[in-house]
């Protein structure tokens, strides 16, 4: 597998910053530093503030539009509030209940990932659960069998051979794309519909019916459209695609080992945000400069690449994928720390890259080299890209 780009570690140099600080920045970096203390979440906490999160921002955006005036600014916020716990919803809930892990007991986890599917309109839980367990935690892990890689090949139609700056392009170009968006909505809908159980369907034309006859009869449909459409559909799947890109690198052609789990492990990188902290030696007026940069970066890169696409535990998916029925996932960054650090000789080690930019390079380059036959988008034709769009996310 490619080897991810070397430097220094970037939340090490860090550690010159004040003591209150390391907490929050191993939040937004990612990555705990060795033997940092877990603060003993549980599941029900990031159930709640994911859904204050969501709260919160429909209440913001609310406000902004009803205010209106200079006070449409602050809608970015609300958006941005929004998005943050609905993708945590997705990205940890939905997705520990896949598991049966969120409380580790069948009927809530369900009827939890029911709930979540009917509220955010995304592929039923029956399916998801179904194939990201069978074909994304298994054998097919990366293979053409499994949805993740499907949606690379036909979905955002990125292929073995293509230069990193094609990828890119093309990449943007559908982010940017209303029709790439009308698309995915449509294969939303049509994911969640198809084979979900009576109680989602039940949920979500309930929820749905009754927001769109309020609306209606109060002539506020278009709030709606603005506060709860936006972070729903165009911006969430903005997150998602992103998402879908840094996920897992694909093998290396000549790779003969596709069993082991030092294969498997080598699939999937920690993606941390952050840079190298300015070194101590530098020059003062040099120094001012580059921690001025420093800050600029991690408040207007970092910080947003964290909050709204590298959400929950997204950025320590290579410990999932090690350990799928953790009972601490809820203290993500600290398990997998603690799980670095007691690897016993002969285990695979982590890998990770910094920067979402780099990590999404990084997963370009190693479908450019990767076996062309293996990954031949013509042996997919038999699959509907509608029905791809529901597998961008783990």
């Amino acid at each position: 597998m490619l080897p991810a780009p070397a430097t220094r570690d970037p939340r090490e140099s860090m550690t010159v910053l004040p003591g209150f600080l390391q907490f929050p920045l191993t939040i937004l970096t990612g990555k705990a530093l060795p033997g940092q203390r877990s603060p003993g979440w549980t599941p029900t906490f990031h159930l709640v503030t994911a859904t204050t999160s969501m709260a919160a921002g429909v209440l913001i955006s609310t406000l902004a539009y009803a205010l209106g005036g200079p006070f449409l600014l602050l809608l970015a916020a609300g958006w941005a509030v929004t998005l943050h716990g609905m993708r945590n919803l997705r990205m940890m809930i939905y997705h520990q209940c896949s598991h049966r892990n969120m409380y580790r007991r069948r009927s809530p986890d369900r009827a939890m990932g029911h709930a979540v599917s009917s509220l955010l309109i995304i592929q039923n839980f029956q399916r998801y659960s179904r194939e990201h367990v069978s074909d994304h935690h298994a054998l097919d892990h990366m293979t053409l069998k499994d949805p993740t890689v499907q949606a690379f090949l036909v979905s955002l139609d990125l292929h073995p051979g293509m230069t990193r700056r094609r990828m890119w392009r093309r990449l943007l170009g559908k982010l940017a794309s209303p029709r790439f968006h009308f698309a995915f909505a449509v294969s939303r809908a049509r994911s969640f519909w198809n084979e979900s159980a009576r109680t989602e369907k039940v949920a979500a034309v309930t929820l749905y019916g009754t927001l769109a006859l309020v609306t209606a009869a109060t002539g506020t449909w278009p709030a709606l459209l603005v506060v709860w459409f936006v972070p729903l559909v165009p911006l969430f799947q903005v997150s998602n695609t992103l998402r879908l890109c840094v996920k897992h690198t694909f093998p290396e052609p000549s790779l003969e080992d596709r069993r082991s789990r030092a294969y498997f492990a080598s699939l999937t990188n920690a993606i941390f945000l952050g840079d190298p902290a300015p070194a101590p030696q530098m020059p003062a007026a040099r120094r001012a400069l580059a921690w001025t940069r420093w800050t600029l970066r991690l408040l207007f890169v970092h910080a947003p690449s964290r909050y709204l696409v590298l959400t929950g535990d997204t950025v320590v998916h290579d410990f999932h994928h090690r350990h799928p029925r953790a009972a601490n996932w809820p203290n993500y960054v600290f398990a997998r720390q603690e799980d670095a650090e007691r690897l016993a000789p002969g285990q695979p080690p982590y890998h990770e890259v910094w920067g979402l930019v780099p990590a999404i390079s990084h997963v370009f380059d190693s479908l450019a080299a990767a076996d062309p036959e293996e990954f031949d988008v013509d042996r997919l034709r038999s699959v509907s890209k509608r029905e791809l769009f529901a597998a961008f996310d783990d």
